[in-house]
Protein backbone atom coordinates (compact mmCIF):
# COMPACT_ATOMS: atom_id res chain seq x y z
CA UNK A 1 0.00 0.00 0.00
CA UNK A 2 1.30 3.53 -0.95
CA UNK A 3 1.59 5.71 2.23
CA UNK A 4 2.40 9.26 2.23
CA UNK A 5 4.14 11.44 4.65
CA UNK A 6 2.77 14.67 6.06
CA UNK A 7 5.05 17.53 6.46
CA UNK A 8 4.72 20.68 8.36
CA UNK A 9 2.90 23.51 7.05
CA UNK A 10 4.89 25.88 4.92
CA UNK A 11 5.83 29.44 6.28
CA UNK A 12 4.79 32.63 4.32
CA UNK A 13 7.69 32.45 2.10
CA UNK A 14 7.27 29.03 1.15
CA UNK A 15 3.48 29.15 0.20
CA UNK A 16 2.78 27.52 -2.90
CA UNK A 17 6.37 26.44 -3.88
CA UNK A 18 6.64 22.58 -4.43
CA UNK A 19 8.89 20.22 -2.17
CA UNK A 20 11.94 18.98 -4.71
CA UNK A 21 15.08 17.31 -3.96
CA UNK A 22 18.11 17.05 -5.65
CA UNK A 23 21.31 15.29 -5.79
CA UNK A 24 25.05 16.57 -6.70
CA UNK A 25 26.61 13.20 -7.78
CA UNK A 26 30.60 13.71 -7.26
CA UNK A 27 33.60 11.57 -8.49
CA UNK A 28 37.76 12.16 -8.11
CA UNK A 29 38.40 12.54 -11.84
CA UNK A 30 41.00 10.82 -14.15
CA UNK A 31 43.26 13.80 -12.75
CA UNK A 32 42.60 13.75 -9.06
CA UNK A 33 40.49 16.68 -9.38
CA UNK A 34 36.78 16.76 -8.07
CA UNK A 35 34.06 16.75 -10.53
CA UNK A 36 30.22 16.83 -10.52
CA UNK A 37 27.88 15.02 -12.77
CA UNK A 38 25.71 18.45 -14.54
CA UNK A 39 22.51 17.63 -17.23
CA UNK A 40 21.19 19.88 -19.63
CA UNK A 41 17.41 20.47 -19.31
CA UNK A 42 15.75 19.98 -22.30
CA UNK A 43 13.91 22.90 -24.11
CA UNK A 44 10.69 24.19 -23.74
CA UNK A 45 8.91 27.46 -24.64
CA UNK A 46 8.23 29.86 -21.86
CA UNK A 47 9.91 27.94 -19.40
CA UNK A 48 12.74 29.80 -17.66
CA UNK A 49 14.69 26.31 -16.46
CA UNK A 50 14.74 25.56 -20.00
CA UNK A 51 18.03 24.42 -21.40
CA UNK A 52 19.25 25.27 -18.23
CA UNK A 53 22.52 23.37 -16.42
CA UNK A 54 21.62 21.81 -13.30
CA UNK A 55 21.77 18.48 -11.04
CA UNK A 56 19.81 15.72 -11.08
CA UNK A 57 16.47 16.09 -9.14
CA UNK A 58 12.77 16.85 -9.06
CA UNK A 59 9.41 17.02 -7.43
CA UNK A 60 8.16 14.92 -4.35
CA UNK A 61 6.42 11.97 -5.20
CA UNK A 62 3.54 10.86 -2.96
CA UNK A 63 4.82 7.72 -3.76
CA UNK A 64 8.38 8.31 -1.45
CA UNK A 65 6.92 7.98 2.05
CA UNK A 66 6.09 4.31 0.89
CA UNK A 67 9.74 3.62 0.51
CA UNK A 68 11.02 4.74 3.95
CA UNK A 69 11.38 0.52 5.02
CA UNK A 70 13.63 -0.01 2.70
CA UNK A 71 16.11 2.50 3.49
CA UNK A 72 19.62 1.81 4.47
CA UNK A 73 22.18 3.70 6.11
CA UNK A 74 19.70 6.39 8.04
CA UNK A 75 17.15 7.19 10.52
CA UNK A 76 13.95 9.12 10.30
CA UNK A 77 15.19 10.94 13.71
CA UNK A 78 18.26 11.79 12.88
CA UNK A 79 17.44 12.70 8.99
CA UNK A 80 14.75 15.26 10.62
CA UNK A 81 17.02 16.59 12.83
CA UNK A 82 19.77 17.40 9.49
CA UNK A 83 17.05 19.14 7.69
CA UNK A 84 15.41 21.32 10.77
CA UNK A 85 11.73 19.43 10.23
CA UNK A 86 9.30 17.24 12.74
CA UNK A 87 8.76 14.75 10.08
CA UNK A 88 9.13 13.66 5.88
CA UNK A 89 13.05 14.01 5.86
CA UNK A 90 13.70 10.65 4.15
CA UNK A 91 10.74 11.90 1.59
CA UNK A 92 13.46 14.02 0.43
CA UNK A 93 16.57 11.27 0.67
CA UNK A 94 13.90 9.12 -1.15
CA UNK A 95 13.19 11.92 -3.97
CA UNK A 96 16.83 12.54 -4.49
CA UNK A 97 17.80 8.79 -5.25
CA UNK A 98 14.74 8.08 -7.47
CA UNK A 99 14.84 11.68 -9.59
CA UNK A 100 18.96 10.53 -9.79
CA UNK A 101 17.82 6.93 -11.34
CA UNK A 102 14.92 8.37 -13.56
CA UNK A 103 17.14 11.33 -14.90
CA UNK A 104 20.52 9.93 -15.59
CA UNK A 105 20.32 6.30 -14.64
CA UNK A 106 22.25 6.03 -11.52
CA UNK A 107 21.31 3.93 -8.94
CA UNK A 108 22.46 4.54 -5.13
CA UNK A 109 21.81 1.30 -3.79
CA UNK A 110 23.11 -0.75 -0.90
CA UNK A 111 21.37 -3.94 -1.07
CA UNK A 112 19.20 -6.47 -3.51
CA UNK A 113 19.45 -7.41 -6.89
CA UNK A 114 21.50 -4.29 -8.47
CA UNK A 115 22.98 -5.60 -11.67
CA UNK A 116 19.54 -6.78 -12.77
CA UNK A 117 17.83 -2.88 -11.84
CA UNK A 118 20.01 -1.43 -14.09
CA UNK A 119 19.25 -2.42 -17.11
CA UNK A 120 15.65 -1.01 -16.47
CA UNK A 121 16.36 2.33 -15.23
CA UNK A 122 15.76 3.70 -18.30
CA UNK A 123 12.51 2.94 -18.72
CA UNK A 124 11.11 4.46 -15.50
CA UNK A 125 9.00 7.02 -15.97
CA UNK A 126 6.60 7.49 -12.97
CA UNK A 127 7.51 7.50 -9.25
CA UNK A 128 5.37 3.81 -9.45
CA UNK A 129 7.34 2.63 -11.85
CA UNK A 130 10.25 3.14 -9.23
CA UNK A 131 8.40 1.73 -6.69
CA UNK A 132 7.78 -1.72 -8.46
CA UNK A 133 11.21 -1.93 -9.76
CA UNK A 134 12.49 -1.57 -5.82
CA UNK A 135 10.13 -4.34 -5.04
CA UNK A 136 11.02 -6.63 -8.06
CA UNK A 137 14.34 -6.90 -7.36
CA UNK A 138 13.98 -5.93 -3.72
CA UNK A 139 16.28 -3.44 -3.64
CA UNK A 140 17.60 -1.21 -0.52
CA UNK A 141 17.85 2.49 -1.08
CA UNK A 142 21.53 3.99 0.37
CA UNK A 143 20.31 6.92 2.07
CA UNK A 144 23.60 6.78 4.26
CA UNK A 145 25.27 7.72 0.95
CA UNK A 146 23.50 11.15 0.86
CA UNK A 147 24.98 14.09 2.39
CA UNK A 148 22.55 16.90 3.30
CA UNK A 149 24.21 19.99 1.61
CA UNK A 150 22.15 22.94 1.25
CA UNK A 151 18.40 24.49 1.45
CA UNK A 152 17.32 26.77 -1.47
CA UNK A 153 13.93 28.21 -2.29
CA UNK A 154 12.87 29.82 -5.59
CA UNK A 155 12.15 33.30 -5.39
CA UNK A 156 8.60 34.92 -5.13
CA UNK A 157 6.87 36.11 -7.64
CA UNK A 158 8.37 33.07 -10.39
CA UNK A 159 5.34 31.23 -12.17
CA UNK A 160 6.95 28.31 -11.10
CA UNK A 161 8.74 27.36 -7.43
CA UNK A 162 10.95 25.05 -5.61
CA UNK A 163 11.52 24.41 -2.02
CA UNK A 164 14.81 22.22 -2.54
CA UNK A 165 16.94 20.11 -0.08
CA UNK A 166 19.88 19.45 -2.02
CA UNK A 167 22.67 16.41 -1.33
CA UNK A 168 25.68 15.30 -2.16
CA UNK A 169 26.46 11.96 -2.99
CA UNK A 170 29.62 9.86 -4.27
CA UNK A 171 28.81 8.44 -7.78
CA UNK A 172 28.05 4.53 -7.44
CA UNK A 173 30.94 2.24 -8.54
CA UNK A 174 30.69 0.28 -11.61
CA UNK A 175 27.75 2.81 -12.94
CA UNK A 176 27.88 4.99 -15.95
CA UNK A 177 25.50 8.09 -16.13
CA UNK A 178 23.07 8.19 -18.91
CA UNK A 179 20.92 10.69 -20.44
CA UNK A 180 17.43 10.03 -19.90
CA UNK A 181 16.54 11.86 -23.01
CA UNK A 182 13.33 13.18 -21.66
CA UNK A 183 14.36 15.73 -18.99
CA UNK A 184 18.01 14.95 -19.03
CA UNK A 185 19.03 15.99 -23.09
CA UNK A 186 22.61 15.91 -22.56
CA UNK A 187 25.21 15.00 -19.50
CA UNK A 188 28.72 15.95 -18.29
CA UNK A 189 31.13 15.03 -15.50
CA UNK A 190 33.27 18.70 -14.78
CA UNK A 191 34.97 20.12 -12.19
CA UNK A 192 33.21 23.23 -10.77
CA UNK A 193 36.06 25.69 -12.38
CA UNK A 194 35.20 24.32 -15.75
CA UNK A 195 31.37 24.46 -14.97
CA UNK A 196 31.71 28.19 -14.13
CA UNK A 197 34.46 29.10 -16.90
CA UNK A 198 32.32 31.89 -18.74
CA UNK A 199 34.08 30.69 -21.97
CA UNK A 200 31.74 27.32 -21.53
CA UNK A 201 28.76 29.59 -21.40
CA UNK A 202 26.65 27.15 -19.74
CA UNK A 203 23.28 28.21 -18.60
CA UNK A 204 23.47 28.23 -15.32
CA UNK A 205 20.76 28.90 -12.54
CA UNK A 206 21.79 31.37 -9.56
CA UNK A 207 21.74 28.29 -7.10
CA UNK A 208 23.67 26.20 -9.41
CA UNK A 209 26.11 28.72 -9.78
CA UNK A 210 26.66 29.07 -5.66
CA UNK A 211 26.40 25.46 -5.35
CA UNK A 212 29.70 25.25 -7.73
CA UNK A 213 31.35 28.51 -6.19
CA UNK A 214 30.99 26.28 -2.78
CA UNK A 215 32.14 22.97 -3.91
CA UNK A 216 35.30 24.44 -5.73
CA UNK A 217 36.74 24.81 -2.20
CA UNK A 218 37.24 21.03 -1.90
CA UNK A 219 40.11 18.47 -3.18
CA UNK A 220 38.14 15.61 -3.48
CA UNK A 221 34.62 13.88 -2.85
CA UNK A 222 35.66 12.67 0.01
CA UNK A 223 36.52 16.51 1.86
CA UNK A 224 33.27 17.40 0.72
CA UNK A 225 31.66 14.43 1.74
CA UNK A 226 33.12 15.32 5.25
CA UNK A 227 32.70 18.88 5.71
CA UNK A 228 28.70 18.28 4.63
CA UNK A 229 28.33 15.67 6.80
CA UNK A 230 29.12 18.68 9.72
CA UNK A 231 26.04 20.53 8.53
CA UNK A 232 22.61 20.77 10.45
CA UNK A 233 19.66 22.65 9.61
CA UNK A 234 21.82 25.02 7.01
CA UNK A 235 20.01 28.37 6.33
CA UNK A 236 18.15 28.13 3.63
CA UNK A 237 18.73 30.48 0.56
CA UNK A 238 15.78 32.27 -1.02
CA UNK A 239 16.92 34.82 -3.80
CA UNK A 240 14.46 37.63 -4.43
CA UNK A 241 14.04 39.16 -7.89
CA UNK A 242 15.22 43.06 -8.21
CA UNK A 243 16.10 45.18 -10.47
CA UNK A 244 19.34 47.08 -11.66
CA UNK A 245 19.32 50.76 -12.28
CA UNK A 246 17.88 50.07 -16.12
CA UNK A 247 15.00 48.17 -15.02
CA UNK A 248 17.02 45.19 -15.91
CA UNK A 249 15.64 42.02 -13.28
CA UNK A 250 17.84 39.47 -11.71
CA UNK A 251 17.98 37.50 -8.87
CA UNK A 252 19.70 39.35 -5.95
CA UNK A 253 21.37 36.38 -3.46
CA UNK A 254 21.34 36.06 0.45
CA UNK A 255 24.28 38.12 1.19
CA UNK A 256 24.03 41.26 -1.22
CA UNK A 257 23.85 44.37 0.59
CA UNK A 258 19.76 45.49 -1.28
CA UNK A 259 18.75 41.51 -0.47
CA UNK A 260 16.65 42.93 2.92
CA UNK A 261 15.61 45.94 1.58
CA UNK A 262 14.01 43.99 -1.06
CA UNK A 263 12.55 41.87 0.61
CA UNK A 264 10.70 44.46 3.15
CA UNK A 265 9.50 46.52 0.00
CA UNK A 266 8.45 43.99 -2.02
CA UNK A 267 7.35 40.79 -0.05
CA UNK A 268 5.34 39.55 -3.11
CA UNK A 269 7.73 39.38 -5.50
CA UNK A 270 7.15 41.84 -8.06
CA UNK A 271 10.60 42.38 -8.95
CA UNK A 272 10.38 46.06 -9.37
CA UNK A 273 13.17 46.92 -6.44
CA UNK A 274 16.19 47.99 -7.41
CA UNK A 275 19.28 46.12 -6.43
CA UNK A 276 21.30 49.41 -6.88
CA UNK A 277 21.65 52.74 -5.36
CA UNK A 278 21.63 55.34 -8.28
CA UNK A 279 22.22 59.01 -7.15
CA UNK A 280 19.40 61.23 -6.94
CA UNK A 281 16.41 58.95 -7.43
CA UNK A 282 14.14 58.86 -4.73
CA UNK A 283 13.21 55.78 -2.74
CA UNK A 284 10.05 55.59 -0.80
CA UNK A 285 11.19 52.85 2.18
CA UNK A 286 7.55 53.35 4.52
CA UNK A 287 5.65 55.69 4.69
CA UNK A 288 7.21 57.94 6.88
CA UNK A 289 10.87 57.47 5.27
CA UNK A 290 12.35 58.55 1.52
CA UNK A 291 16.19 57.58 0.43
CA UNK A 292 17.87 60.28 -1.43
CA UNK A 293 21.72 59.09 -2.28
CA UNK A 294 24.18 61.63 -3.04
CA UNK A 295 26.40 60.93 -6.45
CA UNK A 296 29.44 61.12 -3.88
CA UNK A 297 30.28 57.72 -4.41
CA UNK A 298 33.90 56.53 -3.30
CA UNK A 299 36.13 54.38 -1.33
CA UNK A 300 35.10 55.91 2.01
CA UNK A 301 31.49 57.12 0.89
CA UNK A 302 30.66 53.70 -0.51
CA UNK A 303 27.75 54.20 -3.55
CA UNK A 304 27.56 57.37 -1.49
CA UNK A 305 25.93 59.38 1.43
CA UNK A 306 22.54 58.51 2.09
CA UNK A 307 19.67 62.01 2.99
CA UNK A 308 16.91 60.99 4.26
CA UNK A 309 13.54 62.74 4.41
CA UNK A 310 11.22 62.40 7.65
CA UNK A 311 7.66 62.77 7.93
CA UNK A 312 4.43 61.84 10.20
CA UNK A 313 2.05 59.98 7.90
CA UNK A 314 -0.28 62.34 6.31
CA UNK A 315 1.71 65.31 7.41
CA UNK A 316 3.39 67.95 4.49
CA UNK A 317 5.95 68.72 6.91
CA UNK A 318 9.50 67.11 6.00
CA UNK A 319 12.52 66.35 8.41
CA UNK A 320 15.84 66.42 6.60
CA UNK A 321 18.71 63.98 7.89
CA UNK A 322 21.86 64.92 6.71
CA UNK A 323 21.69 66.74 3.51
CA UNK A 324 25.19 65.54 2.69
CA UNK A 325 28.95 67.63 0.88
CA UNK A 326 28.71 70.86 -0.38
CA UNK A 327 31.19 69.69 -3.41
CA UNK A 328 30.18 69.48 -7.04
CA UNK A 329 27.44 67.44 -5.96
CA UNK A 330 25.21 69.24 -4.10
CA UNK A 331 23.19 71.37 -6.20
CA UNK A 332 21.62 68.42 -7.80
CA UNK A 333 21.45 66.67 -4.66
CA UNK A 334 19.60 69.55 -3.45
CA UNK A 335 17.02 69.26 -5.88
CA UNK A 336 16.57 66.20 -5.75
CA UNK A 337 16.36 66.49 -1.91
CA UNK A 338 13.31 69.57 -2.71
CA UNK A 339 12.02 67.67 -5.45
CA UNK A 340 11.57 64.18 -3.00
CA UNK A 341 10.10 66.25 -0.34
CA UNK A 342 7.20 68.07 -2.69
CA UNK A 343 4.63 69.26 -2.28
CA UNK A 344 5.53 68.99 1.91
CA UNK A 345 7.69 71.84 3.69
CA UNK A 346 10.79 70.84 4.98
CA UNK A 347 10.91 72.04 8.88
CA UNK A 348 13.92 71.10 9.76
CA UNK A 349 17.26 69.49 9.33
CA UNK A 350 18.81 67.06 10.92
CA UNK A 351 22.32 65.56 11.33
CA UNK A 352 24.37 62.46 12.64
CA UNK A 353 27.36 63.92 12.91
CA UNK A 354 29.70 66.60 10.79
CA UNK A 355 32.02 64.71 8.92
CA UNK A 356 32.58 66.02 5.30
CA UNK A 357 30.10 63.87 3.33
CA UNK A 358 27.15 64.47 5.88
CA UNK A 359 26.55 68.04 7.05
CA UNK A 360 28.26 70.71 4.78
CA UNK A 361 25.25 71.08 2.62
CA UNK A 362 23.34 72.29 5.58
CA UNK A 363 23.69 75.47 5.00
CA UNK A 364 23.02 75.97 1.60
CA UNK A 365 19.51 73.54 2.54
CA UNK A 366 18.88 76.04 5.26
CA UNK A 367 19.05 79.12 3.02
CA UNK A 368 16.43 77.49 0.34
CA UNK A 369 14.17 76.44 2.94
CA UNK A 370 14.75 78.62 6.33
CA UNK A 371 14.36 75.17 8.24
CA UNK A 372 16.68 75.06 11.37
CA UNK A 373 19.00 72.83 12.42
CA UNK A 374 19.59 69.83 14.78
CA UNK A 375 22.99 67.83 15.74
CA UNK A 376 26.53 68.32 17.86
CA UNK A 377 29.54 70.08 17.95
CA UNK A 378 33.06 68.07 17.11
CA UNK A 379 35.23 68.24 20.00
CA UNK A 380 38.16 68.53 17.43
CA UNK A 381 38.49 70.54 14.52
CA UNK A 382 40.32 67.75 12.39
CA UNK A 383 38.20 66.55 8.92
CA UNK A 384 35.04 68.35 10.28
CA UNK A 385 32.52 70.43 9.27
CA UNK A 386 33.85 73.42 11.12
CA UNK A 387 30.67 76.20 9.59
CA UNK A 388 28.08 73.71 11.20
CA UNK A 389 26.51 75.88 14.27
CA UNK A 390 23.15 74.10 15.16
CA UNK A 391 19.97 76.07 16.13
CA UNK A 392 19.19 73.12 18.42
CA UNK A 393 21.57 70.96 20.88
CA UNK A 394 19.93 67.52 21.25
CA UNK A 395 20.84 65.60 24.72
CA UNK A 396 20.71 62.04 24.76
CA UNK A 397 17.33 60.78 24.51
CA UNK A 398 16.26 63.40 23.69
CA UNK A 399 12.58 63.43 21.20
CA UNK A 400 11.42 65.49 18.31
CA UNK A 401 7.96 65.10 17.43
CA UNK A 402 7.52 65.29 13.40
CA UNK A 403 3.92 65.04 13.70
CA UNK A 404 1.53 62.47 15.02
CA UNK A 405 2.61 58.62 14.38
CA UNK A 406 6.46 59.93 13.56
CA UNK A 407 9.32 60.55 16.66
CA UNK A 408 12.88 60.87 16.47
CA UNK A 409 15.28 60.15 19.34
CA UNK A 410 18.49 61.16 19.52
CA UNK A 411 20.88 58.39 20.42
CA UNK A 412 24.15 59.59 21.84
CA UNK A 413 27.25 57.03 19.66
CA UNK A 414 30.32 58.50 20.28
CA UNK A 415 33.54 57.12 18.57
CA UNK A 416 33.53 57.33 14.86
CA UNK A 417 33.35 61.05 15.99
CA UNK A 418 32.83 62.78 19.51
CA UNK A 419 29.75 63.90 18.24
CA UNK A 420 27.83 61.05 16.75
CA UNK A 421 24.13 60.64 17.08
CA UNK A 422 22.33 57.94 15.88
CA UNK A 423 18.46 58.79 15.29
CA UNK A 424 15.77 56.19 16.57
CA UNK A 425 12.40 56.24 14.29
CA UNK A 426 10.90 55.09 16.95
CA UNK A 427 7.59 53.73 15.45
CA UNK A 428 9.07 51.42 12.94
CA UNK A 429 11.86 50.99 15.50
CA UNK A 430 14.48 51.73 12.50
CA UNK A 431 17.61 53.27 13.73
CA UNK A 432 19.37 56.05 11.53
CA UNK A 433 23.20 54.92 12.45
CA UNK A 434 25.23 57.84 10.14
CA UNK A 435 28.74 55.75 10.04
CA UNK A 436 28.16 54.32 13.37
CA UNK A 437 26.84 51.23 11.58
CA UNK A 438 27.82 51.07 7.82
CA UNK A 439 26.77 48.57 5.11
CA UNK A 440 29.67 45.99 3.61
CA UNK A 441 32.48 47.92 5.56
CA UNK A 442 34.00 49.19 9.35
CA UNK A 443 34.41 52.40 9.90
CA UNK A 444 37.35 54.29 10.54
CA UNK A 445 37.81 55.62 13.65
CA UNK A 446 40.89 58.55 12.83
CA UNK A 447 42.19 60.30 16.53
CA UNK A 448 41.98 62.29 18.11
CA UNK A 449 38.15 62.76 17.62
CA UNK A 450 37.70 59.60 16.79
CA UNK A 451 38.49 56.95 19.53
CA UNK A 452 38.16 53.21 19.74
CA UNK A 453 37.26 52.43 23.23
CA UNK A 454 34.51 54.78 23.13
CA UNK A 455 33.40 53.06 19.61
CA UNK A 456 33.13 49.85 21.49
CA UNK A 457 30.74 51.08 24.33
CA UNK A 458 28.65 53.06 21.97
CA UNK A 459 28.42 49.94 19.94
CA UNK A 460 27.32 47.95 22.86
CA UNK A 461 24.94 50.11 24.01
CA UNK A 462 22.62 49.55 20.77
CA UNK A 463 22.52 45.97 21.76
CA UNK A 464 19.64 47.14 24.64
CA UNK A 465 17.92 49.33 22.51
CA UNK A 466 14.76 47.55 20.41
CA UNK A 467 15.54 47.67 16.57
CA UNK A 468 14.15 46.39 13.49
CA UNK A 469 16.15 47.76 10.86
CA UNK A 470 19.21 50.08 10.52
CA UNK A 471 19.22 52.67 7.60
CA UNK A 472 23.09 53.41 7.66
CA UNK A 473 24.23 56.48 6.21
CA UNK A 474 25.87 54.74 3.26
CA UNK A 475 24.21 51.47 1.50
CA UNK A 476 20.54 49.85 1.96
CA UNK A 477 18.32 49.03 4.76
CA UNK A 478 19.48 46.60 6.75
CA UNK A 479 17.60 43.57 9.08
CA UNK A 480 18.81 42.12 11.70
CA UNK A 481 20.44 44.80 13.58
CA UNK A 482 21.39 43.48 16.82
CA UNK A 483 23.32 40.59 14.78
CA UNK A 484 24.88 43.10 12.74
CA UNK A 485 26.64 44.91 15.98
CA UNK A 486 27.81 41.99 17.33
CA UNK A 487 29.86 41.09 14.05
CA UNK A 488 30.60 44.70 14.12
CA UNK A 489 32.27 44.23 17.68
CA UNK A 490 33.82 40.55 16.95
CA UNK A 491 35.67 42.18 14.54
CA UNK A 492 37.30 45.23 16.07
CA UNK A 493 38.23 42.59 18.96
CA UNK A 494 39.84 40.40 16.66
CA UNK A 495 41.21 43.02 14.75
CA UNK A 496 42.52 44.46 18.43
CA UNK A 497 44.25 41.24 19.19
CA UNK A 498 46.10 41.19 15.69
CA UNK A 499 47.58 44.58 16.50
CA UNK A 500 48.56 43.55 20.59
CA UNK A 501 49.78 39.97 19.00
CA UNK A 502 51.88 42.14 16.47
CA UNK A 503 53.07 44.63 18.79
CA UNK A 504 54.55 41.60 21.30
CA UNK A 505 56.28 40.26 18.59
CA UNK A 506 58.22 43.02 18.17
CA UNK A 507 58.55 44.15 21.34
CA UNK A 508 58.35 48.10 20.09
CA UNK A 509 57.32 49.32 16.93
CA UNK A 510 56.12 52.32 14.84
CA UNK A 511 52.58 52.32 13.86
CA UNK A 512 53.27 52.24 10.25
CA UNK A 513 55.26 49.28 10.62
CA UNK A 514 52.39 47.41 12.01
CA UNK A 515 49.68 47.98 9.36
CA UNK A 516 50.89 45.35 6.80
CA UNK A 517 51.27 42.63 9.71
CA UNK A 518 47.94 43.97 11.61
CA UNK A 519 46.01 44.56 8.11
CA UNK A 520 47.17 42.04 5.45
CA UNK A 521 43.92 41.37 4.36
CA UNK A 522 43.52 44.83 3.47
CA UNK A 523 44.70 46.16 0.23
CA UNK A 524 47.84 48.49 -0.17
CA UNK A 525 45.96 51.07 -1.29
CA UNK A 526 43.84 51.29 1.82
CA UNK A 527 46.93 51.32 3.94
CA UNK A 528 47.13 55.19 5.20
CA UNK A 529 43.54 54.69 5.91
CA UNK A 530 44.08 51.38 8.28
CA UNK A 531 46.72 53.38 9.62
CA UNK A 532 44.20 55.94 11.38
CA UNK A 533 41.79 52.90 12.67
CA UNK A 534 45.52 50.87 14.09
CA UNK A 535 46.43 54.07 15.91
CA UNK A 536 43.10 54.14 17.55
CA UNK A 537 43.47 50.48 18.37
CA UNK A 538 46.98 51.47 20.27
CA UNK A 539 45.45 54.15 22.25
CA UNK A 540 42.81 51.80 23.27
CA UNK A 541 45.54 49.23 24.61
CA UNK A 542 47.57 52.08 26.06
CA UNK A 543 44.05 53.12 28.18
CA UNK A 544 43.99 49.26 29.19
CA UNK A 545 47.54 49.67 30.50
CA UNK A 546 49.04 46.90 27.63
CA UNK A 547 50.83 49.52 25.10
CA UNK A 548 53.31 52.44 26.17
CA UNK A 549 53.39 55.10 24.02
CA UNK A 550 56.54 56.65 23.23
CA UNK A 551 58.30 59.41 20.80
CA UNK A 552 58.44 57.76 18.19
CA UNK A 553 56.99 53.91 18.74
CA UNK A 554 54.65 51.68 20.80
CA UNK A 555 56.08 49.27 23.54
CA UNK A 556 54.29 46.25 24.96
CA UNK A 557 53.79 45.94 28.58
CA UNK A 558 51.03 43.86 29.03
CA UNK A 559 50.28 40.72 29.41
CA UNK A 560 49.42 38.46 26.53
CA UNK A 561 47.14 39.11 24.14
Amino acid sequence: MTTTTAHPPQDADAVGARQAASVIVLRDGPDGALQVLMLRRAERDGDMRSGVWVFPGGVLDPVDGSLHGRCDGDEAAAANERLGLATGALDYSVAAIRECAEEVNLLLAAGGDVAAALPELQKLRTGADFVALCERHDLRLDAGALAYHSHWLTPPGLPKRFDTRFFVARAPAGQEPVADEGEAVEIAWLTPAEALDKARALKLLPVTRETLKDLARFASVEACLAEARTRRQPPRMMPRVGRDAAGRPRPVLPGEWAYAEIGRLDPAGHGDVCFELPPLRPVVLSERVTRVTCANGSVMTGPGTNTYLLRAPGSDEVTVLDPGPDDAHTEAHLQAVLAAAAPGRIVRIVVTHTHKDHSPAVARLRALTGAPTVGRVAAHPVWQDTGFHPDLVPEDGERLVLGHGATLRAVATPGHASNHLCWLLEEEQLLFTGDHVMQGSTVVINPPDGEMATYLASLERLLSLELRWFAPGHGFLMAEPHAEVRKLIAHRLAREAKVAAALQAAGEASAESLVPVVYGDVPDARHGIALRSLTAHLLKLVRDGRVAAGASAWRWIGPPP
